[in-house]
């Protein structure tokens, strides 16, 4: 198993869409999701994925044909 931290940033149109319950389901990748901000306009999330290397690369392959920017986050999210 494998654990990556990414951040998603949304566009206004896929705020509502279910895409980190889909993402997990569809992939078999836990979503843990360490900080978020949704507005009307706007969203990101941090998140820490956890699942099979080729699983996650996959499925972040996907988050980025819906539309996502995917971006990697080193260190811990939490601290400072």
């Amino acid at each position: 198993m494998a654990k990556r931290r990414v951040m998603f940033t949304f566009q206004p149109d896929l705020i509502t869409e279910p895409v980190i319950y889909t993402l997990g389901r569809k992939f078999r990748i836990a979503t843990n999701i360490r900080r978020a901000d949704v507005k009307e306009d706007r969203g990101w999330a941090v998140l820490e994925l956890d699942g099979k290397p080729e699983d996650i690369e996959r499925g972040l392959e996907w988050v980025r044909s819906k539309g996502v920017r995917v971006d990697p986050i080193s260190g811990d999210v939490l601290e400072g």
